[in-house]
């Protein structure tokens, strides 16, 4: 193969989530074969997302602003707190269009086999965004696993002391899913969330 700064470039691609050594050495060749047209553009976009993304220091969210351009605007239902796992939940949930308040990223799960504790998980600035006043509601959008669902009850144990509404997402069955390609827990899932039509 190539030189050292090829194998560094293979070796970097491939700490990237769903990146194997295969598929890293074609997006490398992919970018080497055209240096001004993809490395150039590539690496301007890193450089520049390096200095100046940071995390909202309000809710945890990625962006160039602080607070951060979902907490600044004033538009956001700021009655209502939706707690995700991390900022590809938070960045699943805006792309819906759906949710109009505002977000609080935990930064992790509750996972005694991985070491994760309370004191891991951003749930200070929370309960502080919480005591100030203002918030109606926190909805719990967390994974539907062990993990997320002790995190979930966790979480209602320290936030109904202050009085407000918890709630989490309805889960079951997707759209366009068939009820004999389900597992067992979501379709129980789906039937406790049923709804009156």
């Amino acid at each position: 193969m190539g030189g050292p700064e090829i194998e560094r470039l293979i070796a970097e691609l491939v700490k990237l989530p769903g990146l194997g050594p295969r598929s890293a050495r074609r997006i490398a060749l992919k970018l080497l074969s055209n240096p001004e047209k993809h490395l150039a553009p590539l690496s301007f976009a890193l450089s520049e997302a390096a200095r100046a993304v940071r995390s909202c220091s309000l809710c945890g969210n990625l962006d160039s602003r602080d607070p951060c351009s979902i907490c600044a605007d004033p538009s956001r239902e700021k009655r209502l707190i939706c707690v995700v796992e991390s900022v590809g939940d938070l960045w699943a949930l805006q792309r819906t269009g759906m949710f109009r308040g505002l977000y609080h990223v935990l930064g992790g799960l509750l996972s005694p086999l991985n070491g994760t504790g309370p004191e891991d998980l951003n749930v200070a600035l929370l309960l502080a965004r919480i005591r100030a006043g203002g918030v109606e509601e926190v909805i719990l959008a967390l994974a539907a696993t062990v993990d997320g669902a002790s995190t979930a009850h966790w979480l209602a144990d320290q936030l109904r002391p202050l009085g407000v509404t918890l709630s989490r997402p309805a889960q079951g069955v997707p759209i366009g899913g068939t009820l004999e390609a389900m597992d067992d827990g979501t379709l129980a899932a789906a039937l406790q969330a049923r709804r009156v039509v």
